[in-house]
């Protein structure tokens, strides 16, 4: 279904150069005396790429349906990983490329959206945070207090995050998916 570039919204899914992509922000923008223009920040669902693109008003813009199923991530083996449909209880398996970094974030028993073209699995959507146990970091300072000053740990999905200072191996962390940042003890 094609639409004009004017009515692209945020959390869209459009197919732009034979890929589909997530549209995540949208400006319309005049300069000075030139024509207006859209200017939209794009996500490749496939590659996970994020980049920027212009297009006139009156652009056709074909805009994709996608249907969403919640699942649960089991495991993986190898480049393969496993979601079951809280529904009906049938597994899928989907492959590293199609996810992208989003494998870093996956713990057992993580509920995540999975989205589906034309029956075809192509992304998954996770929450905005997510719960991490820290397997390698510094020794904690038993007198620091949250400041200014971080360190590298490494949480048991291979993520490194930086924490602060009083942050001990075996802690259980809160991670912010969108920025792969550290938010607070869990």
């Amino acid at each position: 279904m094609a639409i004009p570039a004017t009515q692209m919204r945020p959390g869209m899914i459009i197919k732009f150069k034979d890929d589909l992509h997530l549209v995540f922000s949208v400006e319309h923008r005049t300069p000075g005396n030139l024509r207006a223009f859209i200017q939209a920040k794009l996500k490749n669902v496939r590659t996970g790429a994020m980049f920027t693109e212009r297009f006139r008003s009156p652009d056709p813009i074909e805009r994709v349906h996608v249907d969403s199923v919640k699942m649960e991530y089991l495991y993986n083996d190898g480049d393969d990983y496993y979601f079951m449909d809280q529904n009906t209880f049938e597994q899928i398996a989907l492959k590293r490329d199609t996810l992208g970094d989003s494998v870093e974030y996956l713990t057992a028993n993580l509920l995540i959206e999975v989205s589906f073209h034309d029956g075809k699995p192509v992304g998954i959507e996770l929450p905005t945070a997510v719960e991490m146990t820290v397997v390698e970091t510094e020794p904690g300072i038993k007198s620091a207090t949250a400041s200014s000053v971080t360190k590298p740990a490494k949480t048991e999905t291979g993520l490194v995050v930086q924490v602060p200072p009083f942050i001990n191996e075996g802690e259980r962390i809160r991670v912010d998916t969108a920025e792969g940042a550290y938010m607070s003890r869990a």
